[in-house]
């Protein structure tokens, strides 16, 4: 269904015969105030954010490497438990 100028004309005619001139620059000021509250919000929000935790290569290579022992010899353990039940 397309619409062409006039009857596009002719809808916005009608619908300022309904409303006034009055009222619907009123909802128009209210949209926009509305649509500049919701920006400056989200603005806020993103001014808000934590900076990210560093990565996680940032950690030494010993400690990582004494996790990982450490981490190896708990499966182990736990491997053996579950073998022995």
């Amino acid at each position: 269904m397309n619409f062409g100028i006039t009857e596009l004309l002719l809808i916005a005619l009608i619908v300022f015969l309904l409303f006034g001139t009055k009222k619907l620059r009123g909802m128009g000021g209210d949209i926009g105030s509305a649509i500049r509250d919701f920006k400056k919000a989200m603005k806020h929000e993103d001014d808000d954010k934590t900076p990210p935790s560093p990565p996680a290569n940032d950690i030494e290579p010993e400690k990582l490497h004494q996790r990982s022992a450490e981490e190896q010899e708990k499966n182990r353990h736990q491997s053996k438990n579950r073998d022995q039940s």
